[in-house]
């Protein structure tokens, strides 16, 4: 049983966080430094981008998460530090920053970087603002998730309590959108922290099984960032038989991380650049799992069905297109395709044909903030569900002047 608690990554006993603006970014008002220590080196687990392009931060943090365990995380925004000549030396001065101020080994900091790609990041202000960065330790998981943010509009965190063979544990997270998402095997940045005892194996076995159906599941736009990672650190704390095989325990731990991970998912999807909808694609009925997937994310990537959502325009023939190029195994003359909302239901095509439908109704069903696009392949007992966003005016202005 899960129970939504305050605190986001301070939620789990063991782990302090702060955020303070230093001087990366231009604009004085947003926070731009974030740090999460942990009372303990923790077993630490982590997923990364798949795009041939990484940022130094992830070259960095691989070396230091090798062993499974790290006590710290140290995250910047406004510069992603990655094709930067001396991006690595950054970042190993980044962690070195951390050891000075903290004692924490920087061998067991965890680093990552977002913002604009290809400028040099200054040390100065980051070595100016640890001080305070530091000082402000303590329950201020808020402070963190503000520091990450970049083009993101609301601040992306959350923290659940449930039990491990009746010890009560906590699970805590933070994320950052909101554009340049389409993950693979990792999402944009995301840090989750938890009290639950378990071997740093299980917990990148439950991160690697989970990113599957939830971050890989969500898009903004079909661009894989360079610098998306997923950290994951357990303290150990709650007090609970070590998990350390994939048993009732670990199932437990599982169920809570997925409900943390699928909340973001529709935390990001919402908050996309310009978006005003967030768009859900249920795919039932498939011959496989990846059939499902592929069907589900092919839909919330389509750039003309997303435009469609924007204007509410029940143009579901966008979607028959997406499934047809999906890669998915489907029969097309079995499709169905629903439209929900808080303004009701509109059934628009069966048996991969259109039905009539009320216009009227449409635009009242499509003009509401959450819709869902409900798609029955009516071909076997595999389902699968994706995030997405509609495409507005404001995503061109937001990335038409990104970097000046």
């Amino acid at each position: 049983m899960l129970k939504q608690i305050s605190g986001g990554v301070c939620a789990p006993k063991g782990f302090r966080a702060n955020g303070v603006h230093c001087g990366i970014r231009k604009n004085k008002i947003k926070k731009d430094l974030a740090l999460i220590v942990a009372d303990n080196r923790s077993a630490t687990a982590c997923v990364y981008t798949t795009n041939l392009v990484k940022g130094a931060p992830i070259l960095v943090t691989k070396e230091h998460v090798k062993d499974g365990y790290a006590q710290a995380v140290i995250v910047n925004s406004g510069n992603a530090n990655t094709c930067n000549p001396d991006g690595v030396e950054i970042a190993n001065a980044m962690c070195a920053l951390v050891e000075a101020h903290t004692g924490i080994p920087s061998s067991d900091v965890v680093i990552a970087s977002t913002g604009v790609i290809g400028q040099r990041l200054s040390l100065a202000p980051i070595e100016g603002g640890m001080e305070a960065l530091v000082k402000g330790l303590g329950d201020n998981g808020t402070a963190a998730a503000e520091a990450i943010m970049t083009t993101d509009t609301v601040v992306k965190e959350l923290a659940y309590a449930f039990k491990v063979n009746g010890k009560e544990c906590h699970i805590g997270a933070m994320c950052k959108g909101v554009g340049m998402i389409c993950p693979n095997m990792a999402t944009m940045l995301m840090f989750v922290t938890t009290d639950v005892s378990i071997t740093p194996e299980m917990l990148q076995k439950a991160l690697s099984a989970d990113v599957k159906k939830s971050m890989n599941m969500v898009s903004v736009d079909r661009d894989t960032s360079t610098n998306d990672t997923l950290c994951v650190m357990a303290s150990g704390l709650a007090g609970n038989q070590t998990i350390t095989e994939a048993n009732a325990d670990y199932r437990a731990f599982c169920r809570a991380f997925n409900a943390v991970t699928t909340a973001m998912c529709r935390k990001i999807a919402r908050d996309g650049e310009g978006a005003t909808k967030l768009i859900e694609c249920q795919v039932s009925g498939a011959k496989s799992v990846k059939d499902a997937r592929l069907s589900a994310k092919s839909v919330i990537n389509s750039p003309l069905l997303k435009a469609a959502m924007f204007g509410a325009d029940a143009n579901w023939g966008r979607i028959l297109c997406a499934l047809g190029y999906s890669g998915a195994n489907l029969d097309v003359d079995k499709i169905e395709v629903t439209f929900h909302s808080k303004a009701g239901d509109l059934a628009v095509c069966k048996e991969g044909r259109g039905i009539e439908f009320s216009e009227e109704i449409a635009k009242k069903v499509l003009s509401e903030e959450e819709i869902i696009i409900d798609v029955n392949l009516n071909d076997g007992n595999y389902k699968a569900t994706a995030w997405g966003c509609d495409l507005t005016y404001d995503y061109v202005k937001i990335n038409g002047d990104y970097r000046t």
